[in-house]
């Protein structure tokens, strides 16, 4: 694990159906992230807030692309001049638009990335399949060559995610034709039900291998409603029946364990929706024991 963190705060909440996760960043930091990273040892730089234009809709099947893409296109230069400088960049969103832009930096700078993405959708839509057209649906799908590419269009070169290095986990609220996207695209997929069955630590045995196969490493996304809502309240789109905290714990400290994090995305907090930011408080501590925290 590198001893400098960059953290970048993205206000945006645009691509989604609810506003608020524009607070996200805010509330992460309120928990103090900030000091506690340096207690754990790093030198942490809070690199401020990317914000985003007002909301502005020409296409309904892409709502607010545009202000969505610009400030994507600021968060992507942001973080590949953090790796330039050998950092490591802890991404505050923010919906999980942002991850449009932060992975395809992680990407164009390593080259061959891995992902894990955490969440209870599957983000797999593009422009054609997606049934509300809020784009915090689509950045997986695009990320990986499955449209809609204007998403990722921050330079002339798109460096796509192999699917074969992607591992989806936590999933359980997945639209039908995006689950029949996810299964031909080989994105591998372990649900809700694969937690339950197989253990959140074989689960992430496995997502770890599959995104860390010849690859420089593996960038982690987190949505915070992978989390089952009693204990992750604050978030826009709740599912029930989601991970616990416990497993989510388990989670980032078998990734920092791994020693193969290159960057990591906490997204989707809402503060509006939350109660005495309980969750921006969890999301804190997640991407301290993402960075390496433990309880023993």
């Amino acid at each position: 694990m590198r001893e400098n963190i960059h953290v970048i705060g993205i206000q945006m909440d645009l691509g989604a159906s609810k506003r608020g996760v524009n607070m996200g960043p805010l509330a992460i930091r309120y928990a103090g992230l900030m000091d506690k990273l340096k207690e754990l040892g790093f030198e942490a730089l809070d690199k401020g807030d990317i914000l985003s234009d007002v909301a502005h809709t020409e296409n309904p099947k892409m709502k607010n692309f545009k202000p969505i893409f610009d400030a994507n296109t600021s968060l992507y230069h942001q973080v590949v001049a953090s790796l330039k400088e050998n950092a490591l960049p802890v991404i505050l969103g923010g919906d999980h638009c942002v991850a449009a832009g932060s992975i395809s930096a992680t990407a164009q700078h390593y080259g061959k990335v891995g992902v894990i993405w955490m969440d209870a959708h599957g983000d797999f839509n593009s422009d054609i399949s997606s049934p509300s057209g809020n784009m915090h649906g689509m950045p997986l799908s695009a990320l990986c060559g499955y449209g809609p590419d204007e998403m990722i269009a921050f330079t002339q070169e798109r460096t796509h995610i192999d699917t074969n290095n992607v591992a989806l986990v936590g999933g359980r609220d997945i639209d039908e034709d995006e689950r029949k996207r996810l299964a031909e695209a080989g994105v591998h997929v372990f649900s809700i039900h694969d937690v339950d069955r197989l253990g959140m630590a074989e689960v992430m045995k496995r997502a770890i291998a599959v995104a860390s196969e010849g690859t420089a490493g593996i960038h982690v996304s987190f949505d915070v409603d992978a989390i089952t809502p009693q204990e992750a309240p604050g978030v826009g789109t709740p599912v029930h029946s989601g991970l616990t905290v416990r497993e989510s714990f388990l989670a980032a400290e078998l990734v920092a364990e791994s020693g193969k994090l290159l960057a990591l995305d906490m997204v989707e907090v809402n503060p509006i929706l939350d109660e005495r930011n309980k969750t921006g408080i969890l999301a804190c501590e997640l991407i301290l024991a993402f960075l390496g925290k433990s309880v023993y």
